[in-house]
């Protein structure tokens, strides 16, 4: 069974960054300045070691240890998050450049197409677009996929189905999509590569059902994926599930009830937060019929993005531990074996610290959730509970 874990390269500085965040900005900025938004909340976390490390100025120490305990601890590989714009603009690209070009950084990877455009949504600003996305023609797909081909053509690169695996976070806004595609396999082929194996984030409900016949996987990205479902559920039923649920929350001493793990709003109107229970999300993850033969299993550790949203609708999940972790990912590798057609997990992820969801070690859980990763994997392998 292959670990993937997402990986966000923006914990170094860059010019657009300086220039829209303000100077200096990294995803370590918003780590540090969270602050709690009410009694017992794990906030800020802060990584084991006073470890804020730099991706751009201190690249080799980092990678290297990075490195070092995803082989320990089982992680099959990376998926590099990569921010193409029009005309080949790139943001966040130096790091995983630095990766291509150091063959001594060894181990799997693949590229995740980042492809929204960027807005101020952290100020609460969904709407102002501060770096549009723009998906050019014939000319621009090819000069991205000459960009994108060295990558493939990497023996660390991971491959499906004699394919590099090439995931898009959201296919869906690409107009010209099934264009791009043939273009890309096209050029794929030319190259001596079979092809390319187009695989959705999966980030939207339905997107797994009404993209494109030219996706070749979905991933069911999570927590994104069940929260969808549960909105889409919620839209009908929440008076019926807030009368019936056994799921309960305390918040500064208010009782707050949900429908069914997907909605929990704080009564106090300085926290606009929408709290979740990790379990109940959980149970939907594994007890989710796969209703298609191409869908790929997805796992989260946590989720709080208050430091990027702060009281602006961040969403917080209540009850993750590693322990718990642990537990559901034995279940979940189960079900990738008996139920899915793909030897793979991707997990949510590898250090997304500003949504609270991480596998590298912090302050409070130690190496907890990587030592999870290894237990689980141990445990599914010999068939122990």
């Amino acid at each position: 069974m292959k670990v993937i874990a997402f990986y966000l390269p923006q914990f170094h500085r860059t010019k657009e960054n300086d220039r829209w965040w303000g100077e200096g900005f990294t995803e370590w900025t918003n780590v540090k300045s969270s602050k709690p938004l009410f009694k017992g909340h794990n906030q800020p976390r802060m990584p084991l070691d006073d470890n804020y490390y730099d991706l751009d100025l201190d690249f080799d120490r980092t990678v290297d240890w990075q490195i070092s305990l995803a082989h320990k601890y089982g992680v099959h590989g990376f998926c590099f998050y990569h921010y193409w714009f029009k005309n080949g603009k790139k943001i966040l690209e130096r790091p995983v450049e630095k990766f291509l070009a150091d063959k001594t950084k060894n181990i799997n990877f693949c590229i995740c197409w980042a492809n929204e455009p960027w807005t101020r949504t952290w100020s609460g600003k969904a709407k102002e677009i501060i770096m549009p996305q723009e998906y050019g023609d014939k000319e621009e797909w090819e000069k991205h996929f000459y960009y994108l081909l060295p990558f493939f053509q990497d023996n660390r690169y991971i491959y499906h189905d004699n394919k590099p695996m090439l995931i898009i976070y959201r296919p869906e806004l690409i107009k010209e999509l099934d264009a791009m595609i043939d273009c890309w396999n096209k050029l794929a082929k030319k190259e001596c590569l079979e092809g390319i194996y187009i695989v959705s984030q999966g980030s939207t409900y339905g997107t797994t059902k009404n993209t494109s016949n030219k996706v070749d996987a979905y991933i069911l990205y999570e927590p994104g994926h069940t929260q969808a479902e549960f909105s889409v559920f919620r839209t009908n039923l929440f008076k019926d599930f807030i009368m019936n649920s056994k799921l309960f929350c305390n918040v500064e001493g208010q009782k707050l009830k949900s429908a069914v793990g997907s909605l929990i709003k704080s009564e106090n109107p300085k926290i606009r937060t929408t709290f979740f229970d990790y379990d109940v999300f959980w149970k939907h993850i594994l007890d989710r019929k796969l209703d298609s033969d191409n869908l790929i299993l997805g796992a989260f550790c946590d989720w709080d993005n208050s430091p990027r949203r702060r009281n602006r609708g961040a969403r917080i999940f209540s009850g993750a531990t590693p322990q718990k972790f642990k537990k559901y990912m034995i279940q979940l590798f189960r079900k990738a074996e008996q139920e899915s057609n793909y030897d793979m997990v991707f997990i949510n992820a590898w250090n997304e610290w500003s949504e609270g969801t991480y596998l590298e070690p912090d302050t409070k859980n130690g190496y907890g959730y990587l030592e999870a990763v290894k237990e689980a994997l141990d445990a599914y392998l010999s068939g122990r509970i």
